[in-house]
């Protein structure tokens, strides 16, 4: 029976690259996000500068990856509907009968989440929090009780800097504001808590921060000439993708736990991609 990686947010950027590099290795992959096909509208979602949806859907990395030979199962889920998060557990438990990795990938990414301090709306914050703590919460709590059951598994969580540090500048000059940074805080504390308490019952557990991705939210946020100005100091996402894949893998990556990756450094470092620079 081959391992089984469910990836959240896997209908473009970070979370389509992780989900076909599991594929690639031979495991069955089932994937989450709103998006199930090309165009659809959502609310609270970010757009292109013309107002378009970003591309990408769980139906087109569903394809790429059944193209590599793996089985794929497709799991509509949506952070603002916390009723999501174990029903899609138990969808793909009910087709594969099993889940080795856990990556927590998805975020809500409403622009209102970098409105200032002063600006901020409560209804904001609580999207916040059902998109970055409730829903996680259900979902990873429904899988590592399987794992629990099997006797391993591993969940990475991915942060950002934003959950480490505070803004260079204000959010209304470029930086971030408080409800993307409450909200990623929170993913940077889940990994170390399931260390902590289940390490001994078989569960590795991980806080990645990809750093910047050439993703298309990137260049939704910031256009086509800031991604090209940020290159050098940038990564594609089959960056990160390959250093979970590695955490997932690798008897070396159990020394990494109770702590945040900076997946781009720790990639070249430990030779996990050749240098994209």
């Amino acid at each position: 029976m081959n391992k089984v990686a469910f990836i959240t947010g896997a209908s473009r950027g970070i979370g389509r690259a992780a989900a076909l590099a599991f594929a690639r290795a031979g495991y069955d992959v089932a994937i989450s996000a709103r998006t199930v096909e090309e165009g659809e509208q959502h609310p609270h979602a970010l757009r292109q500068a013309s107002g378009a949806p970003l591309s990408g859907s769980l139906t087109a990395t569903a394809e790429a990856i059944r193209t590599l030979g793996a089985r794929v199962l497709v799991v509509p889920m949506d952070l603002l509907d916390s009723s999501t998060a174990e029903e899609a557990c138990a969808t793909v438990l009910a087709e594969f009968g099993r889940i080795d990795v856990l990556v927590n990938n998805a975020i809500y990414q409403g622009s209102d989440l970098n409105a200032t301090f002063m600006a901020l709306q409560p209804d904001t914050l609580e999207r916040m929090f059902k998109g970055y703590i409730l829903t996680p919460f259900l979902l990873t709590r429904a899988v590592v009780e399987r794992m629990l059951g099997q006797g391993a598994g591993v969940v990475i969580n991915v942060t950002s800097g934003a959950g480490e540090s505070d803004p260079p500048v204000a959010a209304d000059q470029g930086g971030w504001g408080y409800a993307y940074g409450a909200g990623k805080a929170a993913v940077s504390r889940l990994s170390g808590m399931l260390s902590v308490e289940l390490g001994e019952r078989g569960i590795r557990a991980y806080t990645l921060n990809p750093g910047v991705v050439t993703t298309e939210a990137l260049k939704a946020t910031i256009g086509e000439q800031g991604v090209i100005a940020l290159r050098a100091g940038s990564a594609p996402p089959e960056v990160p993708a390959a250093v979970m894949l590695w955490l997932a893998e690798d008897e070396r990556a159990v020394k990494y736990q109770r702590r945040t990756l900076a997946a781009q450094p720790f990639a070249l470092e430990h030779g996990i991609v050749a240098d994209w620079r």
